[in-house]
């Protein structure tokens, strides 16, 4: 299953502890490690929220109608996960006694000061996370995997499953579409394509949609929860074949998600295939491109003149071997990675130039390069009876889960 988001391959050698995380919401604490703005005269509350079941963009939403802003008001630095507690910071351009009287279930809000400037994406060094593996099969096989991962120093940095959704990885399908520009398949693969292992009543909705076309009949049996396919639908019931527009009832920045999440796909395609051919992903060879951070828009080619230096900043972390994030104006490696990265956009058909997106031009992605290695240090861990705890920190932009699938390997539902 894990093949279909790009992913065919374990760092690792030793045999899965198998087991489940997020058993309940509380197993799975993430709390962000932030960039403070500034504390100055203005007009944005910066505020500490934690949330219980909440994913960021609906909680945005949300806390949007009950202070009675637009979401475009409310700042943050990084999207959360529904299945967990999340503590992050916030910006609010509101007055702060709305923002006191706001009520959300399972949310606590505590403002912290004022500033001048709203919060934005990115303005995180990473994430601390407090996990629990519940139903582990195998607790001996953790020591050996455990051993493997100290002894290389970190994890692959794969686009973790969330990333695609679990229970229907279509985030980048739809993505694939809107680089393509066939906007109706887009929408339909969003808000109809039926997966088994939804529960039950989407599913059944889902497959009548596909197979009917039939909107006004379809909002009538869609599940309220689905909300954001009801907008759609709705949209498509009075305005037939309004595509763009139809789309367009989604929040932009996960419009955008869903053209990241098929840049992120083929990212794991290229990890994948480095690893199956021997390459190290904690060591350079020449044609790489190393970057300084976990990314970044420029690299350094290695050749044969830099190469033992740059293995030598690599081993006291000061710099990583990355992989191309496929946009217009990605540079991609030379050597074997550059016959990688070229060999999997051949195999997906896909053209740099396409992320230019001139009928979608706010869509538009240049690209950039992702480290393939995440670095792992001081990880904490305690085994109680088939259960097993971790606490760690990961740079921003690096998954959980992808550390943990290392230990686990189990099915994708089990993430």
């Amino acid at each position: 299953m894990e093949e279909s988001i790009g992913i065919s391959v374990y760092l690792t050698k030793g045999e899965g502890i198998k087991g489940k995380i997020k058993e309940k919401a509380e197993d799975f604490l993430v709390e962000e490690v932030s960039v403070y703005p500034k504390p100055s005269k203005g007009k944005h509350v910066v505020a500490r929220i934690e949330s219980k079941n909440w994913e960021t963009n609906k909680l945005i939403e949300n806390l949007a109608r009950v202070i009675k802003t637009s979401p475009k008001a409310i700042g943050y630095a990084g999207i959360k996960d529904k299945r967990a507690v999340s503590i992050q910071l916030m910006s609010f351009a509101s007055p702060l006694q709305r923002i006191l009287n706001a009520g959300l279930r399972d949310v606590k809000i505590e403002p912290l000061y004022i500033t001048n400037k709203p919060l934005m994406r990115g303005m995180l060094y990473g994430n601390k996370f407090n996990t629990w593996i519940r139903n582990v099969e195998n607790v001996s096989s953790f020591y050996k995997i455990l051993k493997e991962i100290e002894e290389y120093g970190g994890f692959p940095n794969f686009f973790g499953v969330q990333r695609f959704g679990i229970a229907r990885p279509i985030t980048h399908i739809v993505g694939k579409y809107l680089i393509e520009n066939d906007i109706e398949k887009a929408v339909m693969t969003y808000i109809a394509e039926p997966f088994e292992g939804e529960d039950e009543e989407s599913y059944k909705a889902r497959k009548f949609l596909m197979e009917t076309h039939d909107f006004e009949e379809a909002l009538k049996i869609y599940p309220k929860k689905l909300n954001f396919e009801r907008r759609i639908i709705e949209h498509l019931s009075k305005h037939p074949n309004d595509w763009e527009n139809a789309l367009k009832k989604l929040p932009s920045n996960l419009i955008r998600i869903f053209v990241h999440a098929y840049q992120s796909y083929l990212f794991n395609k290229i990890l994948s295939m480095r690893i199956k051919r021997g390459l190290p992903i904690n060591e350079a060879i020449i044609g790489d491109i190393v970057i300084k951070d976990v990314s970044a828009n420029e690299g350094t080619y290695v050749n044969e003149k830099n190469e033992r230096r740059v293995n030598k900043e690599m081993k006291k972390g000061k710099c990583f071997v990355s992989g191309a994030i496929i946009g217009y104006a990605t540079n991609l490696a030379k050597g074997e990675m550059g016959e990688i990265e070229s060999k999997v956009m051949e195999e997906e058909g896909v053209e740099a130039a396409k992320f230019k997106m001139p009928y979608m031009p706010w869509l538009a992605s240049p690209g950039m390069r992702r480290s393939l290695f995440v670095p792992l240090k001081n990880m904490r861990w305690k085994i109680d009876g088939n259960s097993i705890f971790l606490q760690f920190f990961l740079p921003k932009g690096c998954y959980a889960t992808s550390l943990l699938r290392e230990f686990m390997k189990a099915d994708i539902y089990s993430y």
